[in-house]
């Protein structure tokens, strides 16, 4: 009898060199893809909990916005202010009013030495101070505004304020005592000029606002 004997199969060694490479391979990308989404972490973590917020640094970019806007606008009020004083200088002193709308509307030159609509005359000193700390207050305030239509109130309001410390300051008889130059006269009407209009209009403008619970901040609340 003859006996067949069949070749002993052999399973296939793993080559240890290749085993040992592709585990420190994939060792090494697995610590570098983590510590990489570490880092990554750890740089989010540090935005999120040591920086502004992105709604934050919206809101500041916003305020400043609106403290540009007061400013703006007293710019703008102070420039059509000191304008129409000097042409009124120039072209009405020493001379008789100018009828602009027969008797109702009249140019009329007049140099107070008191507060807004020639009232309070004698008291220069005072209004010139009381002008300072009101310029102040609102340059301070601008800066934390939340709401557009403050802004323009407030700088109507600075505008005018601006204007008339200026001629405070710098007009004749001297410095801080000088006198404001009023021209436009309406009828049983105390004489005044553009800052004043300016300081009005803000004041009635700053009243609706408040009748319609609308804040500093621009948060509504009800009256």
């Amino acid at each position: 009898m003859t006996v067949t004997y069949a070749p002993a199969v052999t399973s296939p060694q793993p080559d240890p060199d290749l085993s040992t490479v592709t585990g420190t391979d994939a060792a090494t990308a697995t610590g570098t893809d983590a510590a990489t989404a570490t880092g990554a972490s750890s740089a989010a973590g540090t935005d999120a909990v040591g920086g502004p917020t992105e709604g934050e640094t919206s809101a500041r970019v916003t305020k400043r916005g609106r403290m540009w806007v007061t400013l703006g606008v007293a710019a703008i009020v102070l420039l059509i202010d000191q304008v129409t004083k000097s042409l009124v200088v120039a072209k009405l002193t020493d001379q008789p009013p100018i009828n602009v709308i027969g008797d109702l509307l009249k140019l009329d030159l007049v140099r107070n030495p008191g507060a807004a609509f020639s009232l309070g005359t004698g008291y220069t000193f005072l209004f010139t101070g009381i002008a300072l700390a009101v310029v102040v207050v609102i340059i301070r305030t601008s800066r934390k505004l939340g709401s557009t239509w403050w802004a323009l109130a407030l700088g109507g309001m600075l505008g005018g304020a601006l204007g008339n410390l200026a001629d405070r300051m710098f007009r004749e008889p001297g410095s801080f005592q000088g006198y404001v130059v009023d021209f436009i006269e309406l009828p049983h009407y105390p004489v005044f000029n553009c800052a004043d209009m300016a300081i009005v209009g803000s004041a009635i403008l700053m009243v609706i606002l408040a009748v319609r619970g609308i804040d500093l901040d621009g948060t509504r609340h009800s009256a």
